[in-house]
């Protein structure tokens, strides 16, 4: 069985930008800086065989390159469950998403229908946070809110195994597919 999600890697600066960003965290797991991505779609587990359809499916995927920019910091779920760097909306992002979605599923998944909410996890909360700790990481939030980089190129996407292990996941990469290439969309 192979657990399996559709990501956009990013490039070496705004790595350093999220991981500057993480310094100080006063409480949860940070994630480890060689783990940031923004995912497209988590496929779950499955069998190699089904894995290998979805790879087929993703070469056929045609969209144009765009650039993304990172904007702000917070945190989800109603027990702020995890602290995040958002990303500003771009057309070519949603895009991209609904043709991966849909060649997904036109191999035999059944994905859920989700809200898109793009963006970079930096840490997770395991039990949420309440209190005195919720409060602190809202103002550790808000010294980060200002939180943007210039414009960056996303020309592929990266089909992902995820490998749970004890200190966290590891991600290798399985296949990568090129965006078309000339001006950004």
């Amino acid at each position: 069985m192979i657990r399996a999600f559709v990501a956009i890697a990013l490039p070496e600066r705004v790595i350093g930008s999220l991981e500057a960003c993480q310094a100080g965290l006063p409480s949860g797991r940070a994630v480890a800086p060689e783990n940031f991505h923004l995912t497209l779609a988590f496929l779950g587990e499955h069998p190699a065989p089904v894995i290998e359809d979805v790879h087929l499916a993703l070469e056929g995927i045609r969209a144009p390159a765009f650039h993304l920019s990172l904007d702000g910091v917070g945190l989800f779920g109603s027990q702020a469950r995890v602290l995040y760097a958002g990303v500003r909306r771009e057309p070519g992002l949603g895009h991209l998403r609904d043709k991966v979605l849909q060649a997904a599923r036109g191999a035999g998944l059944n994905l859920p229908r989700e809200r898109f909410s793009p963006h970079i996890t930096l840490a997770r909360f395991k039990n949420g946070l309440k209190g005195e700790q919720l409060d602190e990481m809202q103002g550790f939030v808000a010294r980060r809110m200002p939180l943007a980089t210039g414009a960056f190129p996303v020309d592929e996407f990266i089909l992902f195994r995820s490998t749970l292990g004890r200190n966290g996941p590891a991600y290798d990469e399985l296949a990568a597919y090129p965006l078309a290439a000339g001006q950004p969309a």
